[in-house]
């Protein structure tokens, strides 16, 4: 019966591999093009998809030039309850970026399945209006499905959207009512992956060294480290206050 589940995943996970062959090297490119001009890539999230800006943030292998945009009301470990109403209520969103300020040429990138809550909504539409280009990796299957409580969804304000095709409701299993076995975190890992694979190919094409964290549990990965964080520090203060 897990049979079931896991072959589910691997063909979402192919679909994912067809559906974005065109719009992952868009977005690598507008990633790049922000780091070669100094800017860095703003990453958002609310709920579970938290869980992708960690993907994107202060890890190994990972792009050094990430903010992650957040607040603790999100964040479901903070409670649970409250983290739901927190990404339902309007002005949120956009109250975050404007504490952020971002400002061309950074590029911002908005996770969430079902991209219709205000908060990611919000987001997006402020970064476009500060002339920030938005990268939506969302679902546009669930999307399609979801309770309407913002007006748009959180593809409609992106410069590119990477779809991931989460089913509506994120679960696969029993494929006759799927009620467990969510999807949405490994294919949104699955799909950061294969934009970083292309980003750091198209680094190489034009000669730029991409600025990629070691990890730390190597030999000489703090040290490899240092530089970034010395880059870097002062524009994203998350990192700053690492120590």
């Amino acid at each position: 019966m897990v049979d079931v589940a896991r072959q589910r995943i691997r063909a979402l996970m192919d679909e994912l591999d067809q559906g974005c062959e065109d719009a992952i090297p868009a977005a690598a490119e507008l990633v790049l093009n922000a780091i070669e001009s100094g800017g860095v890539v703003h990453a958002a999230g609310a709920g579970h998809s938290l869980a992708m800006v960690c993907e994107t943030f202060y890890r190994a292998g990972g792009l050094a030039a990430v903010r992650p945009l957040w607040e603790p009301a999100v964040l479901p470990l903070t409670g649970a309850l409250r983290s739901t109403d927190a990404e339902r209520e309007v002005g949120r969103g956009r109250s975050l970026v404007q504490s952020a300020a971002p400002a061309p040429p950074d590029v911002m990138v908005v996770f969430s399945t079902s991209g219709r809550n205000p908060y990611p909504v919000e987001i997006a539409k402020e970064a476009r209006a500060r002339e920030v280009p938005v990268i939506a990796v969302t679902s546009l299957p669930a999307s399609a499905k979801a309770t309407d409580r913002a007006g748009s969804r959180l593809a409609d304000h992106a410069t590119i959207v990477l779809d991931t095709g989460v089913p509506p409701g994120d679960v696969v299993y029993p494929s006759e009512e799927p009620r467990t076995c969510a999807v949405s975190t490994i294919l949104g890992a699955y799909l950061w992956s294969m934009l970083l694979e292309r980003l750091h190919d198209l680094a190489a094409e034009r000669g730029v060294r991409l600025p990629v964290w070691t990890s730390s549990n190597v030999p000489g990965g703090d040290e490899r480290n240092a530089d970034l964080l010395a880059r870097y520090g002062e524009r994203i203060p998350e990192l700053a206050t690492l120590r």
